[in-house]
């Protein structure tokens, strides 16, 4: 069982019902800094569900989410999401450099640094090229890597990832799991994928869903 001395994410007894069908049943745990979280389970299992209970877009029929900070209780945390691309209205008319600008909103930045950045997380994700193109025009591979930068460039205490890997080529894959290697080193991961095995050299942790949640045995 991992130390709880550095708690960042606590659950607890969150449950959650949609008309008459639970959906989540009592899911407890605790998440602590820097941990990347692993969430498998099947479709409709619930993933998607507690991720977006934990960014409070979603709130639970009972429990709730607790955030801490250096031992001490906080309101929230500064989280960086990717969502399932089914989830975004690609005719919304947005260029690719305002979808990842959105994840500076907030920054306490300079226009030049905020420029900087963005250039750097555009070139970083192969996107620089596409920088000012509409998202209607990108592929799924395109917009999904567009949607892995305004993540990244949040430079949160947390990533919420929801299936980052879908839509993207193997080569993009590689490059996506230096990248989160790279970001857990200051953040903690919550990610959710159907591919355990993708990430599993990452994850310190593995959680399986299906209402209920179970922390599996790390190997």
């Amino acid at each position: 069982m991992p130390s709880t001395e550095n708690k960042q994410i606590v659950l607890d007894r969150i449950s959650l019902r949609y008309d008459r069908r639970q959906v989540l049943t009592d899911v407890c745990a605790e998440i602590n800094e820097r941990d990347f979280a692993l969430i498998v389970g099947p479709n409709g299992g619930g993933k998607t569900s507690l991720l977006r209970i934990v960014l409070g877009l979603l709130p639970p029929t009972a429990g709730g989410v607790s955030f801490y900070r250096g031992g001490a209780a906080v309101p929230s945390l500064d989280m960086g999401y990717l969502p399932q691309k089914s989830r975004i209205d690609s005719r919304f008319p947005i260029t690719v450099s305002e979808v990842v600008a959105m994840g500076l909103t907030g920054k306490k930045l300079s226009r030049d640094a905020s420029r900087a950045s963005l250039g750097e997380m555009l070139a970083r994700v192969g996107m620089e090229a596409y920088a000012d193109t509409p998202i209607a025009a990108l592929s799924g591979g395109q917009l999904q890597r567009a949607l892995f930068a305004r993540a990244l460039i949040t430079r949160a205490d947390v990533l919420v990832l929801d299936e980052p890997t879908s839509y993207v080529d193997k080569t993009f894959e590689r490059q996506m799991l230096d990248m989160l290697e790279e970001a857990n080193r200051t953040a903690t991961v919550l990610l959710v994928s159907h591919e355990a095995d993708c990430f599993a050299a990452l994850a310190n942790r593995t959680f399986r869903i299906h209402a209920t949640l179970e922390e599996v045995p790390q190997r």
